[in-house]
């Protein structure tokens, strides 16, 4: 379980993918409930340094049915539902500017020929 603690925390991501292999390895050992809890926790830290929002979100409810006044699993949940709020309004934003940037080309075709 150490090793795969520090592999979710390594900044290289070959080494998250790794810890993130190796728990869900474990998960196949049929652990007890405090293993499982932790084993999803640290899933879900991996996803959510991998970039796995969705993922990483699944893997926390998870712990959290296990153990819901686990501190740790509340925090992760907070960081991943700000990140996906935060992608959320980005992904606004780029769509918005594609579309006026269209709106403008299609404007400016239409008043060249006139």
């Amino acid at each position: 379980m150490r090793l795969s603690w520090a592999l979710v925390h390594s900044r290289n991501l070959s080494d998250v993918q790794r810890g993130i292999l190796m728990l869900e390895a474990a998960l196949d050992k049929k652990p007890d409930d405090d293993q499982k809890r932790e084993i999803f926790y640290l899933l879900a830290v991996g996803n959510y340094r991998a970039g796995e929002m969705a993922r990483a979100r699944r893997y926390v409810d998870q712990a959290l049915v296990i153990s819901p006044d686990f501190r740790q699993g509340i925090t992760l949940r907070k960081l991943i539902e700000d990140k996906i709020a935060k992608d959320g309004v980005i992904g606004i934003g780029i769509a918005a500017a594609a579309a006026t940037v269209v709106a403008g080309g299609l404007a400016a075709l239409l008043t060249k020929k006139r």
